[in-house]
């Protein structure tokens, strides 16, 4: 770099509030609890015996075959093509420099915490004790097994491009060094829309760099690709500008760009220059530099985690300078968070053999054209209210826009499919709407149950069972040994059914069709009794009794069965009539249904979401003491919200006093529980809004249990959890009944119907706690 240059002594301090971070958080963040940041989690259920002999032995030879005829099949049966490797050898770490792999390994797994959060792609990262180029090669290129895709990081100049050009030869999947490519896309996308903003022609500007590492070199050769013309480009190292027939600290990346040039400093470059780019270290740009470009200079300060130059000092320069530095705190942050996510989804999703320079370009251009959409008002949310909108201060999306997957992935699929590098071809129709649904995700939390369920095998009647869910569902829940299935429905159609399912497992279990049952005269009589003044007489008995949501449930009234299981084919008031008119709720107690809300990180109770249209607060106190003892019984200590569009009397009217009302109720029978109300969503779920405002609340934490006012709001939050929010729901759990019944719902899965079997069979073991 050019030695007559001194930065200032005492730039001026910037205007917009800097982020503090102390040594002592960073530390504690990385060291607090699970160390460090990532985690290998099952995508598969491993609850059971069954699913442990799927997943390793025995099962686990039927996809070995298969890859073993196929490599290919190996991104069917394994996670290798959603999986990027993060590889370093530590040399060139952040502005840390050659540190060492172990001490470079936290930011390789930060590296893998961004791939996870905005592509939701998994990372293994790889910290290699190599600096040799043979042997960095020979271990990367070992690992293709393994991978989809490798992510090159932190590995010093030159023997970084020697080591990306090798592997990109040898492997047939994506190598990308992001420290090269991920600014220049990134930075490319912000240089064409800040050249329209300027009103210059691409091919026509003058652009000096500073810097001649890894990063400015990859930058400029993008910027080339792009429509800058060699000629238009000087580069500076810590030598000073390279030109033509310069020798010292000379190699041949360099070499390329020698310009044909008079200018021997940094600042004698600058003079005129249409774009500065700083890929280099802190305060090598001054306000000299800067009011001596030409009009409208474009600035990009890209050095982390201080710029070449502030934004506040470079603004103040130049009025109408177009700027752009690495920092979240300034205006147009270059981060390569925008870029190598999207462009390995868009890679592994096509199975691309490389990342070509026209899928780079595909990328940069994607995301200039987003910079110009209008920004939704989730993007301003997400930073603190600010509202963007394309302009000098607004020249690339945001790194927090979730509209960047949806923009640039399929973007980068298609260059790939274009270009022929892609293995497979995808409907972008489709695929967009993959995305979409990739954004959220839920794991599984019946473990438990399931171990719990086995210790007595009950029994469950089905009365679809008819239906092919249902007879799926009853195999695993047989061979599993949850509860022993009974079956409803005409017996010889039910055994074909089976056995052209091949559900071995069902080999004997008890199929009865209600109307050949010797039970069925006395099933009647017993219905009648029970019901005949209720204006059901013996005929209609008889009649109804032919229903085999009748049947069941006269099974489990006298006890032939444990509990009934029920509700797939038909709406839930259906489902639920002849259970509550045989079965009945318990003793003074209403029937209620709990969904069990399961996000990524936790699961929460949401009552009364299928029965009581519009509890009063007795019933409402009654909800809430049951969900409670409901998420005590899955080993959640319940903190319970009683909902409201009122927090502890900020608005009037009918509900919120309802939800005070039964506050008090519960805190009187159950003082034990940790309980408050009426209170909003919000107050409710987040501390840091809760205890600034309302620090008397008795939420010690953060609610998990949700009571809501009616059965509107409750039926309505649930299912916007699970249909918009991508939530997992278990349930409806059925409370309060007499013995153990669950109504499913309408349609659900296979997988749904086992849970809820479970759930069943587990109450059907008079446990302490009766659902």
């Amino acid at each position: 770099m050019a030695t007559d240059f001194t930065p200032p002594k005492n730039p001026p301090s910037s205007p917009v509030a800097k982020k503090k971070i102390r040594r002592e958080d960073a530390l504690a963040y990385h060291s607090s609890g699970r160390k460090g940041k990532i985690e290998v989690v099952p995508t598969k259920p491993c609850a059971t015996a069954r699913d442990l002999a799927l997943a390793y032995s025995p099962g686990v030879a039927e996809p070995c075959l298969e890859i073993a005829k196929d490599p290919d099949l190996s991104y069917q049966y394994t996670a290798r093509g959603n999986l990027v490797a993060v590889v370093s050898n530590g040399t060139a770490v952040l502005g840390l420099g050659d540190i060492g792999p172990a001490a470079g390994k936290p930011v390789m797994e930060g590296k893998g915490v961004l791939f996870k959060k905005f592509a939701d792609i998994d990372v293994f990262d790889i910290n290699i004790d190599a600096k040799e180029i043979e042997k960095v090669c020979t271990v990367v290129k070992a690992l293709e097994p393994t991978f989809g895709g490798i992510n090159l990081e932190d590995i010093k100049a030159p023997e970084c491009f020697i080591i990306e050009s090798r592997l990109k030869k040898e492997m047939q999947i994506p190598v990308f060094h992001d420290d090269q490519h991920g600014t220049a896309i990134i930075s490319g996308a912000a240089l064409l829309n800040a050249l329209e903003l300027a009103g210059k022609k691409i091919d026509e500007v003058r652009v000096v760099v500073s810097g001649a590492g890894a990063s400015a070199i990859a930058c400029t050769k993008f910027y080339l690709a792009l429509g800058v013309r060699r000629e238009n480009v000087t580069m500076v190292d810590t030598k000073g500008v390279i030109y033509k027939g310069r020798t010292e600290g000379m190699n041949e990346w360099k070499s390329e760009f020698a310009a044909d040039t008079k200018a021997r400093t940094l600042a004698e470059a600058a003079k005129g220059a249409d774009v500065l780019l700083g890929c280099s270290v802190k305060g090598m740009f001054d306000q000299a530099m800067v009011k001596s470009m030409a009009k409208d200079p474009i600035v990009f300060a890209l050095a982390n985690p201080d710029p070449e130059i502030s934004y506040p000092d470079a603004k103040e320069a130049r009025a109408d300078v177009i700027m752009a530095t690495g920092r979240s705190d300034y205006p147009n942050q270059v981060n390569n968070v925008l870029g190598f996510p999207y462009i390995f989804r868009g890679a592994l999703d096509v199975r691309a053999k490389q990342i070509t320079e026209e899928m780079k370009m595909a990328a940069a251009r994607a995301l200039a054209a987003l910079a110009k959409e209008d920004v939704p008002d989730s993007v301003s949310r997400a930073y603190a209210g600010e509202k963007f909108r394309f302009g000098r201060e607004y020249i690339i999306p945001k790194p927090l826009d979730p509209r960047v997957l949806l923009a640039v992935a399929p973007a980068v699929a298609q260059a790939a499919m274009d270009g022929g590098v892609a293995r497979v071809k995808l409907d972008m129709g489709e695929y967009k709407d993959r995305l979409r649904k990739m954004q959220s995700r839920s794991h599984q939390v019946m473990g438990s149950i399931f171990t719990k369920a086995k210790k007595k095998l009950a029994k469950i009647v089905f009365p679809e069972g008819h239906h092919p869910k249902i007879q799926q569902a009853a195999e695993i829940l047989r061979e599993e040994a949850i509860c022993e299935p009974v079956l409803l429905g005409p017996v010889d159609a039910i055994r074909r059914s089976i056995a052209d399912q091949r559900l071995d497992d069902l080999d004997g279990v008890t199929i009865i069709d209600p109307m050949e049952s010797p039970d069925f005269t006395k099933y009647v009589s017993r219905f009648w009794e029970l019901r005949q003044r209720r204006g059901i007489t013996f005929e209609e008995a008889r009649k109804r009794m032919r229903t085999r949501n009748y049947f069941g449930s006269v099974m489990v009234k006298e006890g032939a069965v444990d509990g009934l299981v029920t509700g797939l084919t038909t709406g839930y008031a259906e489902a639920i009539r002849a259970p509550l008119e045989i079965i009945k709720t318990r003793t003074g107690r209403r029937a209620g249904g709990v969904y069990i809300v399961v996000t990524k990180h936790d699961f929460k109770f949401f009552a009364d979401c299928t029965v009581t249209i519009d509890p009063n607060a007795e019933e409402l106190a009654e909800i809430a003491i049951t969900t409670s003892d409901l998420a005590r019984y899955f080993e959640v200590t319940p903190r319970v919200a009683m909902l409201s569009y009122s927090t502890f009397g900020s608005a009037g009217g009918d509900s919120p006093r309802k939800m005070r009302e039964a506050t008090e109720l519960v805190r009187q029978r159950r003082p034990d529980l940790e309980i408050d109300g009426e209170i909003q969503v919000d107050i409710a779920t987040s501390a840091e809004v809760r205890v600034p405002e309302f620090p008397f609340s008795t939420l010690k934490e953060d609610a998990n249990v949700f009571i809501f006012p009616n059965l509107d709001s409750a039926n309505i939050a649930y299912q916007m959890l699970e249909r918009v929010g991508g939530a997992e729901v278990i349930g409806p759990v059925l409370l309060g009944m007499h013995k153990p019944v669950n109504v499913l719902q309408m349609g659900c899965s296979v997988q749904a119907i086992v849970n809820l079997a479970a759930i069943t069979a587990l109450r059907a073991q008079g446990d302490q706690f009766l659902f």
